[in-house]
């Protein structure tokens, strides 16, 4: 089949989606991997409907910036600051955990120390599109959940992109060393420019305009990816930038339209991303990979909530709370495609290690999604007992 036009290609997503999630529902299994299977289906290594599927999945990452926007529009700038001097110790032990385990399963299947690490260090991180889409925030339990996860979470992007400067880096210290400075200096330029944008033009423009609904709604987003785009600019993620730019109005009364306004878009963006996960799937390899993959995918699946249960329990969280945010965490990372395609590129791993890079991932959403949906509340379950929005 030919390339297929964009138009062509959202009607296979949507309307796949809705007749596979109708299955789903009938079968009272989770949306979320309904989409991931109709990418499978559609994409290049089953029926080859739908051929460019990183681009897609680069149209689709709005939806996560839209989702980090929506939560900190709802995280106070003050919560914030206490929330990261809780999870810092727990981010950056479970990390240290996380790689040394993940890097000696591949050491047992023949890789390299190289693959290895690269291997392990993908595992270092949670998903944060799973991790967040799946918790509700309506009750006062889980809005606590979700302040834990989104900190815990955005520490690791930290951590993520240092690592993809090291990577990057190729072994040279004094490039390393200076690219650390500007990530530092990167930080804290963007939060002063969130501050400064605040402070004397957004609440102005607000104030005077809030009664517009459209304008609002056209502000909101391009305030989101404004700030995205300057971020990346200065060499962080889209992710942190689209987050910053939530919490710097999210002591405005504001807030909560702006919120409810962006949820259908965001979950339009979110499905797509979902698409696009199993398009990237190749099945071909599958054979090659998939017992060091599903090794892989295991070892983490036990270890991540049991670590991270641990640890939150020391710094204080329930026992109950901090077992089930550790499950909430126990999956893979969308940075796990990123840091495998950029180790492919730089000539650090082979074809084969970012399939199974890419395979063990893929593995931990789909299970990690399947338990947490079967035993948590969220807004996606499919018990009217454990649906919570």
């Amino acid at each position: 089949m030919e390339n297929p036009s964009i138009v062509f290609t959202i009607f296979l997503i949507f309307t796949g989606a809705a007749i596979l999630a109708t299955i789903a529902l009938y079968a009272r299994q989770a949306m979320i991997v309904a989409y991931i299977v109709l990418g499978v289906i559609f994409g290049p290594s089953v029926l080859g409907w739908v051929h460019d599927a990183p681009q897609i999945q680069k149209i689709a990452d709005v939806g996560i910036m839209f989702l980090l926007f929506l939560l900190g529009l709802n995280l106070h700038p003050q919560k914030l600051i206490i929330l990261f001097k809780e999870t810092t110790i727990v981010t950056i032990l479970s990390c240290t955990v996380f790689v040394v385990v993940g890097s000696s399963i591949p050491l047992l299947f023949g890789f390299d120390w190289t693959e290895s690490l690269i291997i392990g260090s993908t595992l270092m991180f949670s998903s944060t599109i799973i991790g967040l889409k799946l918790t509700p925030t309506t009750a006062l339990h889980h809005q606590h959940t979700g302040e834990i996860i989104i900190s815990i979470l955005l520490m690791q992007d930290v951590i993520a992109i240092i690592l993809l400067i090291v990577l990057q880096a190729g072994g040279g210290t004094d490039e390393l060393a200076l690219n650390l400075v500007k990530l530092v200096l990167s930080f804290i330029g963007l939060g002063i420019f969130a501050y400064l944008m605040e402070r004397f033009i957004l609440i102005k423009l607000i104030r005077r305009f809030d009664k517009i609904q459209e304008y609002i709604f056209l502000l909101a987003i391009g305030w989101c990816l404004g700030m995205a785009e300057f971020a990346s600019y200065l060499g962080l993620t889209h992710e942190i930038g689209a987050f910053m730019a939530g919490v710097a109005i999210a002591t405005h009364r504001i807030s909560y339209f702006i919120s409810e306004s962006l949820k259908p878009l965001r979950d339009f963006f979110l499905i797509i991303f979902f698409f696009a996960i199993g398009a990237t799937i190749d099945i071909g390899t599958l054979n090659e990979v998939i017992l060091p993959a599903a090794a892989l995918a295991i070892t983490m699946l036990i270890i991540k909530p049991i670590v991270f249960s641990w640890l939150l329990h020391f710094q204080g969280e329930t026992k109950q709370q901090a077992t089930e945010i550790g499950f909430r965490l126990g999956q893979g990372s969308e940075f796990a495609f990123l840091i495998a395609v950029l180790a492919l590129h730089l000539g650090l791993i082979n074809q084969y290690t970012s399939a199974l890079i890419q395979l063990a991932t893929v593995i931990t959403f789909v299970i990690s999604t399947y338990f947490v949906v079967f035993k948590y509340p969220t807004p996606i379950a499919v018990s009217d007992k454990l649906r919570k929005s």
